[in-house]
């Protein structure tokens, strides 16, 4: 019963996402940000689904059970301050650029080398994030279907790639609002029954008002606190939650939607952590057994609640895998190897060459979700890369226009070294052992953990302040932004008037 309620969640979101594929029309704008005509509901629904994963619900209750409230629910609620910083500071002015990728915002502020260096991050970070989502398919996959892990890994991403290949982020924003929907139900659901079974059941010291969690290093403080600060500041960095803010068809759109997929993450994320807690004292589930979640509902939940849970996971987990694919593949696509956007002529080559990129990009995910099963750590380790490397060219440069070029690239390949160096010689990762890229060694041990994220953000930010405080963005520069703004209006003008050239498919 449970695979088969799942199933059905799974075909409907399917139907759903092929049936608007007709909106895309042949545009790659239409694709890429649904032709920038999506409203509060659509944009809400669609940010909320991207940032209630499979990390922020599996991730959350396993890490939560182990480590106290603090260690899982900061995978929710840092998505959460995410997601309202967006709004009160970038929503807004970010909206107003009309980009179709966040790679072409660096192209903009600090030239095409900026561009390359930070789409190859990018791309990094979100095949870690798409690999994340894909771990907790897997799991359940081999839970309940009895489908081995590797191959359910590979049918998930096979069922993402299906409907997200026909409508890009229409289909993605369509079916969004009902993996939302799903997601509410299951977690309302979820809390009631709990609540009502066995009460909400807290151990001592592992509760959100157990602040030693924040403050002491032996209850893992600065774990927690890298976890908060990754996912806070560096997911601002996010390209799937930016492809969602293109697409939105005001300002204040983008803005009010961040605000309300803000408070349905931190109440999603919060209503997990609280029933980790619970099966954790009351019914002594572990994750030995594995994912803590899956066992609740397996062996004690009635059929009926887990299977509308679980599908709230699955859709979730497909929303999120869905914009970094549709993100990932655009910025491979328009930012690394530079197609433009064409709708006259033939056949748009942006649209077509995105959709052929999802294929390797769906690949790199599953083998890296097959090689590194773990759910909190990918996501986590995705936007500590972020938060490093690109956080401070984007956030401040937006508000600070004195940095150049020099002082991004600086402070993304100086943040990259020191994050993948800490990587290598820390043998835990957010509390679990570090199965990525350890380097055994005897010069950092466990305690580091969390540090590591801590120190690579300090030194990456540090360095694009200090380095834009001594190299001011030359004149040439300054010309160079207001031409490829001028370059980005008349290739919205062009297509919008039937004309654009065919000299727009090159790289501008």
């Amino acid at each position: 019963m449970i695979i088969a309620g799942v199933g059905l969640t799974v075909l409907v979101v399917l139907v759903v996402g092929v049936a608007v594929a007709r909106k895309v029309d042949g545009d790659s704008a239409n694709y890429l940000v649904a032709g920038r005509r999506l409203g509060v509901p659509l944009v809400a629904v669609s940010l909320t689904a991207a940032a209630v994963d499979s990390n922020a619900t599996v991730g959350n209750t396993d890490l939560t059970s182990q480590f106290g409230f603090w260690s899982g629910a900061s995978l929710a609620l840092g998505l959460s301050i995410c997601l309202l910083l967006t709004g009160l500071f970038l929503a807004k002015p970010i909206n107003r650029m009309k980009l179709f990728t966040l790679g072409d915002y660096f192209r903009i502020r600090y030239g095409r080398p900026t561009e390359v260096v930070a789409s190859v991050v990018m791309l990094l970070s979100f095949v870690t994030l798409l690999a994340g989502n894909l771990v907790a398919c897997g799991f359940l996959l081999e839970r309940f279907a009895r489908i081995p892990y590797a191959w359910g890994v590979l049918l998930s991403v096979l069922l993402v790639l299906a409907y997200t290949v026909a409508g890009g982020l229409f289909s993605d924003a369509y079916t969004a609002v009902i993996q939302t929907a799903i997601t509410l139900v299951a977690a309302v659901s979820l809390l009631a029954w709990v609540a009502l079974s066995f009460g909400i059941v807290v151990p001592a010291g592992m509760g959100p008002f157990d602040l030693g969690q924040l403050t002491d290093s032996a209850q893992g403080a600065p774990v927690n606190w890298a976890t908060l600060v990754s996912l806070g500041i560096g997911d601002i960095v996010a390209i799937d939650f930016m492809q969602r803010i293109f697409g939105a068809k005001s300002p204040e759109v983008a803005q009010r939607s961040c605000f309300a997929a803000a408070g349905f993450t931190a109440v999603i994320g919060t209503v997990f952590a609280l029933v980790a807690l619970t099966a954790s004292a009351v019914l002594g589930i572990t994750t030995a057994d594995g994912p803590v979640l899956y066992t609740l509902l397996a062996e004690h939940a009635p059929p009926l609640l887990a299977v509308v849970v679980l599908s709230g996971i699955v859709a979730a987990s497909f929303s999120t895998a869905s914009g970094a694919i549709l993100a990932t593949s655009a910025i491979a696509v328009r930012n690394l190897w530079g197609r433009r956007r064409i709708v006259v002529g033939g056949a748009d080559p942006l649209l077509r060459w995105t959709r052929l990129a999802m294929v390797p990009i769906c690949a790199l995910g599953a083998l890296l979700a097959i090689r590194v099963s773990q759910t909190g750590i990918l996501l986590t380790l995705a936007f500590d890369l972020m938060l490093a490397c690109l956080a401070a060219p984007f956030v401040l440069g937006v508000f600070w226009r004195r940095p150049g070029a020099v002082a991004a690239l600086t402070a993304a390949g100086v943040g990259l070294v020191v994050r993948l160096t800490l990587l290598a010689l820390t043998p835990t990762l957010y509390g679990v052992p570090n199965d990525l890229l350890y380097v055994p060694n005897t010069l950092v041990g466990p305690g580091f953990d969390g540090w590591a994220t801590l120190v690579a953000a300090v030194v990456g930010i540090g360095t694009y302040v200090l380095v834009g405080w001594l190299r001011p963005r030359p004149a040439d520069e300054r010309a160079s932004e207001a031409e490829q703004l001028a370059a980005l209006d008349r290739e919205l003008a062009d297509v919008e008037q039937g004309t654009a050239p065919a000299a727009a498919g090159a790289a501008a």
